[in-house]
């Protein structure tokens, strides 16, 4: 794939969901402009303060930091009255009145066209040019770009089918909840009581459910998006979700709650170790970590065991990998360093591709830094991140 360089318009995307995000920036990319990334509302004034190029701001509702995504739409309305601003979330959907003057609203999972042509319609017709080459994907040795797309749009429909079913799964399960409410005898002022909390689990879950979709649907369009074929892409995908799964597996044993970094290493990096023998070793303190660490390791993990099993390392029976994290302090920073020995020689990539995207944008997610080195001895991934962004609050 080529990108003719011209001068685009800036989006600001602003998404505290690392998968979200960089499905986020592929649809800007796709219609036509220029990404700038934030993870939340803090981040993204320090970038309008610092520059006067940005076009379109697209921003999440749900966001931690010390505004959510509503209040930052409407704060750069009043300073930046300029900027097209448009609004997602997979829990509220707010009303015209509520949000700021010709912005628009849409819900997750997003829909793709239909995003890349109202940011054509808010911003421009966009003058990047993606220009597919004959690498870009192969189907039995040939570039089919109209299967292509007839794929994704399979993808899309299904995606929207399972959404809808969950909704009417959602809808019987309150009105389960209200018969067995009553059938257990509760009396009125308990009952109340009773269906105020129903609502606030039922609507925690249909949040989660939203969120989980439009992270699957994410995953699926970035797996197929630089396959050379549909069967790796298929492949990929199936890895991803899986460790999508490991995670949330791993998070409801704590009840969502803080989960323990080794337990979370281990559980990412199990799978791939089935030569009999411990391939990973761990060495580094143990402590609690947050549930969107939890997730975003995971994820990275699984890119780093796939990667290492294929040319790294593990991709020989003498092959090793070691994992070790300290912690400054003084300093009050984190360092987690991944270590291929007993590999093959290493060559670096020709191409930066999802998995190379998403160990870059755990540090950005997690407000740190993350370094490659493609050494002949070995791979190494280095982590360093500030320890309150990972750690969880004793």
């Amino acid at each position: 794939m080529s990108i003719e360089p011209t001068q685009v318009p800036n989006v600001l995307i602003v998404e505290d969901e690392m998968i979200l995000r960089m499905r986020a920036v592929d649809i800007v990319e796709d219609a036509g402009f220029c990404p700038i990334e934030a993870i939340n509302a803090d981040e993204a004034i320090s970038v309008l303060e610092s520059r006067s190029d940005i076009s379109l701001l697209l921003t999440d509702i749900q966001m931690p930091g010390s505004i959510d995504g509503l209040k930052l739409a409407h704060a750069v309305h009043e300073r930046w009255p300029s900027i097209k601003i448009i609004l997602v979330s997979g829990r509220v959907k707010p009303s015209e009145a509520e949000r700021p003057a010709n912005s628009r609203f849409f819900g997750k999972p997003l829909g793709v066209e239909q995003m890349i042509t109202e940011l054509k319609t808010m911003v421009g017709a966009g003058a990047l040019q993606i220009v597919p080459t004959a690498g870009d994907w192969t189907l039995d040795g040939a570039s089919d770009a109209a299967r292509t797309s007839s794929s994704r749009s399979e993808q899309e429909a299904s995606l929207s089918a399972e959404n809808d079913s969950l909704r009417l799964l959602l809808e019987q399960a309150e009105i389960d909840a209200r018969a067995l409410i009553i059938q257990a005898g509760i009396d009125a002022e308990q009952r109340s009581a009773a269906d105020k909390l129903q609502k606030l689990i039922l609507g925690e879950l249909h949040h989660r459910v939203k969120n989980t979709l439009a992270m699957v649907s994410a995953i699926a369009s970035q797996s197929f998006r630089g396959a050379p074929s549909i069967g790796h892409g298929q492949k990929a995908m199936e890895g991803r979700l899986l460790a999508l799964g490991r995670a949330h597996d791993l998070l409801m044993q704590v009840s969502w709650a803080d989960a323990s970094l080794t337990h979370t290493l281990s559980s990412a990096t199990e799978p791939y170790d089935s030569q009999g023998g411990r391939r990973f070793h761990f060495n580094g303190p143990d402590i609690r970590i947050t549930s969107v660490a939890v997730i975003a390791l995971a994820m990275t993990f699984n890119e780093l065991c796939t990667n290492t099993t294929k040319f790294g390392a593990l991709s020989v029976p003498t092959g090793r990998v070691e994992i070790s994290w300290a912690i400054d302090e003084l300093k009050q920073r984190l360092r987690l360093v991944w270590t291929e020995r007993g590999g093959p020689p290493v060559e670096p990539p020709t191409r930066r591709s999802f998995g190379t995207r998403m160990m870059g944008s755990l540090g950005q997610q997690l407000t740190g830094q993350v370094s490659l080195a493609y050494e002949r001895g070995g791979f190494v991934y280095a982590l360093d991140v500030p320890l309150g962004s990972i750690a969880a609050v004793a």
